[in-house]
């Protein structure tokens, strides 16, 4: 129960709504223990002398507490559920909220459909233990203490043998709470597995059909589609033994008062009208024993998967604003710079990069190269603290990045990838994605330094033209100027290009380059490419290899050095001539 004990807050949130809810509970509950009262008084009187008005009235008045104890129940529901519906909502906020802050490296270690499966099944367990659970676990307890009350108040000698078998029902739920406690965390375990193979498929059809593979896919989704029926089948199994075990265990109590009830009516120690309230009272307590059970069912879901959401929680997000913040930081402006950077994504991980020191002037142009592996996504990375570097320090404009507010920093700082991920939306609010107010000049200017006004306005729609999922309507190089287009629609001081030309063609991305030369003078641009096309005309050019900077300069510089950069630069000059032979 410590796992759900962090519910808390919410339950204070809406203590009120929780208060008013006990409440009709405890109407409703006194309504109902009223009825065998009445009961007894009027079989009680039929062995006497009752006229046919007061009999009538007996009935008048069990119709009407019955109806005000339905009434009472209504606003049972109408207060603790819709406080769960409530805190279901806020969980799903909270959780939301949480996810978004936390860093890339968790989202590298943790599979998307396993966090689907968390916003989903696991948040709707919860909900029922906030509901159902909560509502039924104080309507027994509340209606226990009244039945058992006036049991005790009519014959405490029979209330005693009636509640006889309730220790052995107390050890059973007790063990069978622990045994679904366990099978449901393995439950809900196998539904992540389900909705991770479920979100890959989808993800990568193209790939799947291109390798007709699915079959193949088919038969792994079968399997473990198979083995989440048989954890769930085990679970049923479980609850199908719990449930005839607590209808035997009451049926005992009938047996047990009828037996000694008899005696005891027979002894005239008791009238019959007592005997059948005794009888109608353990009918009353039947449902609330019976649901105990599958509130206890309810309450080992709701903590196996509030304890899966729990270890989310725990996760820190590690990037984030700190007591060393300068929030009087308003802008970003000012030379980059590097100084004795190292970086690792792990503590017992190799060196990504290692003693990096450089200096980006402000307005001017970087091209990195390299090697595949070589490191230089990770630098591009460390800038807008998608991860913050191991050693070292980055400055901008004097202050370290860790001062400054990571919503300015992240604000004035474009970074476009090679992988274009694009919505599904309309083209316009794609490229609007980044702008807090929406702006339509700024949108078309970006469109065309992108070099993608024509292409727009060619399609039936234009700028309303609704992408698929990921933009996949479009061509690569489509898709990438898309891309680029939104990060220059937010005008940043710092735009950074991660081979994000790769399916555009040479003479489009030479158009692209001179756009941005000419209308964005002022932004410092960081460009990694393996196209020597692409980065010649870069005010400096650095290449990484083993974690360091082996190489820098300009294109003429690092041409005449003979070391990596000449070799790539004379390989794709080889290339393009054998391609025009």
């Amino acid at each position: 129960m410590k796992n759900l004990y962090t519910l808390k807050k919410y339950f204070i949130r809406y203590k009120k709504k929780l208060i008013w809810g006990i409440f009709f509970i405890i109407l409703s509950n006194i309504g109902t223990v009223y009825v065998p009262l009445f009961l007894k008084d009027a079989i009680n009187g039929l062995q006497t002398t009752i006229t046919t008005d007061k009999l009538l009235n007996y009935g008048l008045l069990i119709i009407g507490v019955s109806a005000l104890a339905g009434l009472f129940r209504f606003l049972i529901r109408e207060s603790i559920i819709v406080v769960s519906r409530e805190i279901e909502f806020d969980l799903r906020r909270d959780f939301w909220k949480h996810i978004q802050y936390l860093p890339l490296r968790y989202f590298q270690n943790n599979s998307t459909g396993n966090i689907m499966a968390h916003a989903t099944n696991d948040i709707s367990a919860v909900r029922m233990f906030l509901g159902p659970a909560v509502m039924y676990s104080l309507d027994t307890v509340v209606r226990l203490t009244i039945v058992i009350g006036i049991m005790l108040s009519l014959n405490p000698s029979l209330t005693f043998y009636s509640l006889l078998p309730l220790p052995l029902l107390s050890y059973l739920v007790y063990k069978v709470g622990k045994i679904i406690h366990v099978k449901f965390t393995k439950i809900q375990e196998k539904f992540s597995e389900l909705t991770t193979k479920a979100q890959e498929n989808f993800s990568g059809i193209r790939v799947i059909k291109s390798y007709v593979r699915e079959e193949n896919e088919i038969n792994k989704f079968n399997e473990i589609s198979k083995d989440y029926l048989k954890k769930n089948m085990n679970l049923v199994k479980t609850q199908a033994l719990l449930f005839p075990l607590l209808f035997l265990i009451t049926g005992f109590s009938i047996i047990i008062v009828i037996w000694a009830g008899g005696i005891k009516i027979i002894n005239n120690e008791i009238n019959l009208g007592e005997f059948t309230a005794f009888i109608v009272y353990l009918g009353i307590l039947i449902w609330p024993i019976i649901a105990f059970g599958w509130v206890i069912n309810i309450i080992q879901q709701g903590e196996a998967s509030m304890k899966r959401l729990n270890k989310i929680y725990a996760e820190p997000f590690e990037i984030t604003d700190s007591d060393k913040t300068d929030f009087s930081i308003n802008g970003l402006k000012g030379n980059i710079e590097f100084r004795n950077v190292s970086f690792r994504y792990g503590q017992h991980l190799p060196k990504i990069l290692d003693g990096i020191n450089l200096t980006i002037p402000q307005g001017s142009t970087l091209a990195v190269m390299g090697y595949t592996g070589s490191g230089k996504t990770s630098f591009i990375n460390l800038i807008p603290r998608l991860y913050d570097c191991t050693n070292g320090e980055i400055v901008i404009g004097g202050k370290n990045i860790k001062e400054i507010p990571l919503q300015i920093l992240r604000n004035n700082i474009s970074l476009v990838q090679q992988e274009a991920f694009l919505f599904s939306d309309t083209i316009k609010n794609n490229i609007a994605y980044g702008l807090d107010k929406y702006d339509e000049d700024k949108i078309i200017n970006a469109a065309k330094i992108a070099h993608l006004e024509e292409e727009i306005r060619s399609f039936p729609k234009g700028y309303e033209t609704i992408m698929g999922e990921r933009g996949i309507t479009l061509s690569g190089g489509q898709k990438q100027r898309v891309s680029l287009a939104r990060s220059l629609a937010k005008d940043p001081q710092v735009l950074i290009l991660d081979d994000s030309f790769s399916a555009v063609d040479t003479h489009t991305e030479e158009e692209i380059l001179k756009n941005l030369e000419e209308q964005s003078k002022n932004i410092t641009k960081i460009i990694i490419s393996h196209r020597i096309s692409t980065v010649k005309n870069a005010d400096k050019i650095i290449v990484l290899d083993n974690a360091k900077i082996v190489e820098e300069g300009t294109h003429e510089q690092l041409v005449a050095q003979g070391g990596i950069y000449s070799e790539l630069h004379y390989k794709q000059l080889l290339e393009k001539e054998l391609e025009e032979i």
